[in-house]
């Protein structure tokens, strides 16, 4: 059988790369592939609960940010910046707590101050996280209002936020307007005081944002 003229060889070849580039070419330009929407997160997400943390608020505390993160019933608290990153659990959420932009209050100063509050069953519930020498700590205790209004207010003047929590004076008594003003301490840690007893909560000082004078708070009742 006699070979096949070389001219030949050299077209079939020529066709053979032809092809060849065309498919390399095709393939370089083909779109890049979309997303599937209902693909599940990276393994390195961080989640909240069975879902990926979102984020609901930021604010900027100095040359830190402080972040709410929520999700399924479940949430988180990050600091990042100078301090560093930190994540810590957002108990009041796993509680039950309604986190909203409006939960996420911070006092900056040497010892800067964050409260975490959401409303749950007719009280308002919170945390406090605390920078001092540029390291972010959690304060181990946690604060409850019973009479609607829990935030920071620098009460003892000592530059340091403290922790203001409106509480009920009749609990149990639903139509019961009777309210006073608890003060914490967060560094000490403890009570800084009440105040008297009032008849309607319009009664407490500054209300709504309810500031205390410290020389008027008397013994907290047990």
């Amino acid at each position: 059988m006699s070979s096949p003229p070389k001219a030949a060889l050299v077209v079939a070849c020529a066709a053979v790369l032809t092809t060849v580039a065309s498919v390399a070419v095709a393939w370089s330009l083909r779109p890049p592939d979309q997303p599937d929407a209902g693909a599940a997160p990276a393994q390195d997400q961080l989640r909240c609960g069975t879902t990926a943390c979102r984020s609901l608020v930021k604010r900027e505390v100095g040359a830190d940010s402080v972040e709410l993160l929520v999700g399924s019933g479940e949430g988180r608290i990050r600091t990042n910046g100078a301090s560093g990153p930190n994540i810590f659990e957002l108990t009041v959420a796993a509680s039950g707590a309604d986190i909203t932009e409006g939960s996420l209050q911070c006092a900056d100063a040497e010892v800067t101050v964050c409260l975490v509050r959401g409303a749950a069953g007719g009280e308002v519930r919170g945390e406090v996280i605390v920078r001092r020498s540029g390291a972010w700590t959690r304060a181990q205790v946690p604060y409850l209002s019973s009479g609607a209004h829990l935030a920071l207010a620098d009460v003892d003047r000592d530059a340091v936020a403290d922790v203001v929590a409106v509480q009920r004076a009749c609990p149990g008594v639903d139509d019961c307007g009777r309210r006073f003003a608890q003060v914490f301490s967060v560094v000490g840690g403890g009570e800084v005081g009440c105040t008297v007893v009032v008849g309607s909560p319009e009664e407490l000082p500054g209300w709504p944002e309810v500031v205390p004078d410290a020389s008027t708070l008397v013994r907290c009742r047990p």
